[in-house]
């Protein structure tokens, strides 16, 4: 797909950027980002660092994010096969970002839960009827 010379506009639903946002945003592709910024990683180890993804799962994110330029897949010949994943430059270049909103969501969960419990409360008591609400 050509997209030189267009501007991108990820509020568009028919512009590229919107696809490639919605990778970045997707939960397994940012953590497998993460995890990689310290280095190559093995499937097997990928899947211990990230926790409770299935294997199936993470074989998809990780082909989505090598089709998408962000990883690179490296097969050592090897008994057993030995195959490494590492982030590409442009990769790379995705772990300022999602750090700082890592530290921005590690920072405020308290508050989100605060606010959580409270929404939850109102709405236990619109559907149970407050005592304090006249009916």
């Amino acid at each position: 797909m050509d997209t030189n010379g267009l501007p991108g506009n990820i509020l568009d639903p028919n512009c590229p950027s919107r696809v490639i946002f919605q990778r970045i945003g997707d939960k397994w592709a940012s953590l497998v980002i993460q995890v990689l910024g310290d280095g190559p990683v093995r499937f097997s180890e990928l899947r211990k660092m990230v926790h409770v993804v299935t294997p199936k799962v993470l074989t998809q994110t990780l082909r989505a994010l090598e089709r998408d330029g962000l990883i690179t897949r490296t097969v050592h010949a090897q008994v057993p096969p030995r195959v490494d994943y590492e982030l590409t430059p442009m990769g790379e270049s995705l772990l300022q970002p999602l750090t700082l909103l890592r530290q921005w969501a590690e920072s405020h969960v308290p508050t989100i839960l605060e606010a959580r419990d409270t929404y939850d409360e109102a709405q236990d008591d619109l559907l149970l009827g407050s005592p304090n609400c006249e009916s």
